[in-house]
């Protein structure tokens, strides 16, 4: 009795000592599991079990929507090979070594802080406005959600018309922008309107376009939300380089650097995960116990590759001054890399299983026919955002189909592993707690990872989908072989490097063409005199492009839209004869462009008598 005497004694003791540090932790579990999860989600895209939508469907989608992102301007996730495995533990350790060697001979390592404090900054900057702007985005779709139930009906935004409207009511309409209970709020014209203008100013955005000659190529959008997320980057960063460094302003570029991490790198394969874990698994375990390089330089440098948390202090410390817990981003981007891969596996389940009940019912109900061809695959939805339309339309949305939901998906390897990064990392807390000493947290992250992963596969039977599922981006084009290669290719092996060059010198290319035509145009404005030569867009030279567009609002009729309305309403106005003489010049212009010549001119009150009769009468 006396070994469980003292082992409980032990216990008491251990768990008395612990009860100050619990907020602590539950403040360094709820920062990891955030990161986590944030990053997971916002790397879901479109599995190849999916079928892509094409660009015309997802271009009206866009304009009911107010969707800003184009699939081919989406960021493409950067794959880890199996050489990567080894190449990560071997540049790590030779980075560590070298900042250790450096911190000595330095003695005050301030120099050295402000440098990489400086080089971080470009991308903190990225990082946070990219975490600020997405929040923001997030807080929009419950402030004004597109789809939302109320009285026991189902209602969507309609822009253009700014009106909602009812999905099982036909005549059921709807003048205000806001979701549920205050949609029944009476409010003034003005105040409505105002409320509309609100709801689409995040889908007023600016197109910029910029390039420079075989050096820098750019193509993105930007709106209120990019903007106040870009000041907020700055601000914060250059309150972090100049002003001081507070542990909640280090936390937020720390988690904005995990939040981007998990986004723009992943392993390709499972098994190419595991590899890299498992290497980093031995790197941990090394530098920490065997080596005095980890702690030394996670103490020494004052940089945002860490989170914060303040703690008590401790017996042996000076209690004037602020005590600190901390957590390296590498016990969260790269266990993160793995737990997103398996919610990406889940999407993919999720649209294999859809394809094959989808193929089973056209089975049964087909008689006598060969079943030979080829499976459909199943719409593809977007799994991210929503989350304001699944909180206005909790309890499901009458008249839109549960499974086409993109976000309600099953998740069963993610919360698996999320559960293993769980348990590993409580034992890491109480490890340390227990022993007084920094722990290297990849040593109970990575089992604990790994073995609800592979654990769950094997009890589902999906140890060999497990295996085989690969992430490699591949083309339409391109083969089962060039996949498999790019699968086992280092993101530092020289052939990867010259064909994402060459990818981008065939991107900027077209783009070009693109911009040379855009500003080959003639401007509107009949009263230009100046004469302007179409360029050739095969011999096009410039060292720079740059342009910026903004779209007119949903509810705003483009000019050039003006004809066509009018024909179609009744008892329109007739275009006045000024009208009618600009779009007989544009209707010339057209032509001689056609035929090559791009000399423009000043319409004459002679074009309406030397117009032909018949092309005068088929226009009024």
């Amino acid at each position: 009795m006396a070994p469980v005497a003292g082992l409980l004694g032990r216990f008491i003791h251990e768990l008395t000592l612990l009860q100050p540090l619990i907020p602590t932790y539950l403040h360094v579990l709820i920062s990891a599991l955030f990161s986590i999860y944030t990053g997971a989600h916002a790397s879901l895209s479109i599995p190849s079990s999916a079928e892509k939508p094409s660009k015309t469907t997802k271009q009206s989608e866009d304009e009911d929507e107010g969707e800003c992102e184009e699939e081919e301007d989406q960021q493409k996730m950067e794959g880890l090979s199996p050489v990567d495995a080894i190449m990560f533990p071997l540049l790590a350790g030779c980075t560590l070594a070298g900042l250790y060697f450096l911190i000595k001979w330095l003695e005050d390592p301030a120099l050295l802080n402000k440098i990489l404090n400086w080089y971080f900054s470009i991308f903190g900057i990225l990082s946070v406005a990219r975490l600020f702007t997405d929040s923001m985005a997030v807080v929009t779709t419950y402030v004004f959600p597109i789809t939302y139930t109320s009285g026991g009906d189902t209602w969507r935004i309609d822009r253009k018309r700014r009106q909602a409207e009812s999905l099982s009511k036909p005549t059921g309409k709807r003048d205000t922008p806001l979701p549920g209970v205050f949609s029944k709020l009476k409010l003034s014209p003005q105040i409505t309107e105002t409320l509309w203008t609100l709801r689409e100013l995040p889908a007023r955005q600016l197109h910029v376009r910029a390039y420079v000659h075989k050096l820098a190529e750019a193509r993105f959008r930007i709106g209120p939300q990019g903007f106040s997320g870009l000041i907020f980057a700055i601000v914060a960063v250059l309150y972090f380089n100049l002003v001081d460094k507070p542990w909640w302003l280090t936390n937020i570029l720390g988690l904005s650097f995990s939040y981007s991490a998990l986004q723009l790198m992943s392993p390709t394969t499972f098994w190419t995960g595991t590899m890299i874990l498992s290497s980093l698994f031995v790197y941990d375990i090394y530098f920490v116990f065997f080596t005095p390089l980890m702690v030394t330089v996670a103490k020494s440098l004052d940089i945002p590759i860490k989170l914060l948390f303040p703690r008590p202090p401790g017996p042996s410390e000076d209690p004037s001054k602020q005590s600190l817990a901390m957590l390296g981003l590498g016990d969260i981007v790269l266990p993160g890399m793995m737990i997103g891969l398996a919610l990406r596996f889940d999407l993919y389940l999720f649209y294999l299983r859809k394809q094959a009940r989808r193929a089973l019912a056209e089975r049964e109900s087909t008689e006598n026919q060969d079943q030979s061809g080829e499976l459909v695959k199943a719409k593809w939805q977007p799994a991210t955002g929503g989350w304001g339309e699944r909180f206005w339309a909790s309890g499901g949305v009458s008249g839109i189909d549960a499974e086409d939901q993109g976000g309600n998906f099953p998740k069963t390897y993610f919360h698996a592993s999320i559960v293993g990064y769980l348990l590993g990392m409580v034992t890491t807390l109480g490890i340390m707690q227990v022993y007084g000493h920094a722990q290297p947290a990849l040593l109970y992250l990575v089992p604990g990872v790994l073995s609800t992963l592979w654990g769950m596969a094997f009890i589902k039977g999906d140890t060999a989908l497990m295996w085989e599922y690969n992430e490699a981006a591949e083309d339409d084009s391109e083969d089962k072989a060039s996949k498999n290669s790019k699968s086992i290719e280092s993101i530092f092996s020289p052939s990867r490097q010259e064909r994402i060059v060459k990818k981008f010198e065939e991107k900027a290319k077209g783009r070009i063409e693109v911009l040379d035509a855009a500003t080959s145009q003639q401007p509107e404005d009949p009263e230009n005199d100046a004469k302007v030569d179409k360029p050739s867009t095969k011999t096009r030279k410039d060292l720079v492009i740059f342009s910026i567009s903004l779209p007119y609002a949903p509810h705003q009729n483009h000019p050039s839209q003006v004809e066509v309305s009018t024909k179609k309403s009744k008892g329109a106005i007739r275009p006045s004869l000024e009208d009618e003489l600009r779009m007989a010049s544009q209707d010339d212009l057209g032509s001689q462009n056609a035929s090559g010549t791009a000399v423009h001119r000043r319409p004459s009150a002679g074009d309406e008598q030397a117009e032909p009769t018949g092309k005068r009468q088929r226009r009024e």
